[in-house]
């Protein structure tokens, strides 16, 4: 299937472009400048380009047909925006804002990779409606332009920081994300370094392999969420393709070859993996990686059983004992909890909303 978005194509892509278009080579880095820096979402926009070849770029291809549709602002500052795609879908992204309080100052854009999941995880609201479909390179880096044009609108500081860890699997979208973490750190584009981005996944571990072929020094972070195979499948059906042993096994792999620590989502669920038992189980599992556990505490989803948030001081209790077993960890730092807190449930109102209508 071609793309005609012009978000998806890189320098070279953009070369062919142009000349195909009978225009000299060397359009293509203003028109990169301008989709890919400046985040331009209208041909008109594109000041140096001549009028006849911006008539010939509308005629044939597009500058993206997402566009922000719903808006939550948090009292800490966060942003949740639905990003409404070409096709009708929608998509998710969370911009925070940190200051200080915990860390250094960043604006980061937690940001999506495919419209809906297949992955089954028992406590996510993305989950619920299952995979709809990839999304293509464009849409993933538009999230990102989108954003930052809106923020340019209102005098605000761009994005600067990128998480993949919104609505999907990244690993199962793997080319559009690669493609896409290359374009968002070209220095004529969006220049955001790569040790400023991360990417977390369900345990693809095939994938973590190919990752640590890539030479890319990306943040990895792996949503583990229990130390055993029995309590981890219940929670994430992925494990029964890749049980614990394969992914340790991948991790071992991306370590040596990457000299770089990995991260350990943990997902505290009250009454199901925040019990004492669960803190050696993690200590035997993590004990040859080095490894960070960033605990969170779970958000509550619509139409899921059993599936309870632990009290602040469960979560404070479990890091006490990691930490007094030797795991290295960390408590997430919570934004956005008095919006849609869970990914995907922005989107699920508003399919709840289209089938009601």
């Amino acid at each position: 299937m071609n793309d005609y978005n012009l978000r998806s194509l890189n320098e070279k892509e953009l070369e062919a472009a142009v000349e195909d278009l009978g225009e000299k080579k060397f359009r293509a880095k203003q028109l990169f400048s301008w989709v890919h820096e400046k985040n331009a979402v209208d041909f008109d926009e594109m000041s140096n380009l001549s009028l006849k070849f911006r008539e010939k770029l509308a005629a044939e291809y597009n500058l993206g047909e997402s566009r922000i549709s719903a808006r939550q602002i948090s009292q800490d500052g966060t942003e949740k925006y639905l990003l409404e795609l070409g096709d009708g879908e929608a998509v998710e992204c969370v911009l925070m804002r940190y200051r200080g309080d915990f860390s250094k100052k960043r604006n980061t854009l937690c940001i999506s990779s495919q419209v809906g999941c297949a992955m089954g995880c028992s406590f996510c609201a993305t989950a619920q409606g299952g995979l709809v479909r990839n999304l293509t390179c464009g849409e993933i880096v538009g999230q990102v332009y989108e954003v930052n044009h809106l923020l340019q609108q209102e005098g605000a500081e761009k994005v600067d920081n990128i998480v993949f860890m919104g609505m999907g699997e990244p690993m199962l979208n793997w080319d559009n994300v690669l493609k896409a973490i290359k374009l968002l750190n070209a220095k004529d584009g969006q220049n955001i370094g790569i040790r400023r981005m991360s990417l977390s996944t369900c345990g693809i571990a095939d994938k973590i392999k190919e990752l640590a072929e890539c030479d890319l020094d990306i943040t990895l972070a792996i949503s583990l969420h229990a130390a055993t195979d029995e309590k981890r499948s219940q929670i994430m059906p992925v494990n029964k393709r890749y049980p614990l042993g394969v992914l340790m096994e991948a991790c071992r792999y991306y370590q040596k070859k990457t000299k770089k620590r990995i991260t350990f989502e943990y997902a505290l669920i009250k009454g199901v993996n925040d019990n004492p038992g669960e803190v050696m189980e993690i200590k035997r599992l993590l004990n040859d990686l080095d490894a960070h556990v960033n605990l969170i505490p779970v958000n509550p989803v619509a139409n899921t059983k059993n599936i309870f948030r632990p009290s602040q001081k469960s979560v404070k209790d479990f890091a006490k004992m990691l930490k007094k077993a030797g795991v290295n960890c960390s408590i997430r730092e919570e934004k956005g909890a008095d919006i849609d807190g869970a990914c995907g449930q922005l989107r699920g109102k508003l399919h709840k909303n289209q089938l009601s209508g």
